[in-house]
């Protein structure tokens, strides 16, 4: 999580919701009230997530899209609005590449939110998809609409 005041970008927080293994509803359950509770604890204004990409496992693409769904649903239920981005787009706006490696996007958002350590990779990439939607807010949460991909670049 970030705040952004002008121009300037400043980190709030950032962890991980764990759900442990057993039953998927259960799972699901403990990312929704995780998330509940995160929102619940820091009143964010809105939230921004990475959009699935097909991986090489459906099973794998399968559980992160119901995780990601489940995360859709905390925010929609606090009536908070939710943009999405894809990995291309949240690395052009973060490093300036759209294929940037997980190191270069930690690296940036250390940078970025002047941090004192690299972020574990989970979290840069939240972060990243934070600053990705934070530097998109200038032209307003959907300042992306009408432009596409070419070559790794926004155009």
């Amino acid at each position: 999580m970030i705040e952004k005041n002008g121009t300037r970008l400043q980190y709030v927080t950032s962890g991980c919701v764990r759900s442990g293994s057993g039953d998927l509803a259960a799972r699901l359950k403990t990312i929704l009230d995780g998330l509940s509770e995160v929102i619940a604890a820091h009143a964010p204004g809105e939230v921004a997530l990475e959009k699935v990409f097909v991986n090489v496992n459906p099973q794998s693409t399968l559980a992160l899209g119901q995780a990601r769904g489940t995360a859709i649903c905390a925010a929609v239920l606090a009536g908070l609005p939710v943009a999405e981005y894809t990995a291309l787009q949240v690395k052009q706006a973060v490093v300036g590449k759209g294929h940037a490696k997980k190191e270069q996007v930690q690296h940036m958002v250390k940078h970025l939110l002047a941090l004192e350590g690299d972020p574990a990779p989970d979290a840069a990439d939240a972060l990243a998809c934070a600053i990705c939607h934070a530097h998109g807010a200038k032209l307003g949460a959907l300042s992306m609409r009408g432009l596409r991909m070419k070559k790794g670049r926004l155009v």
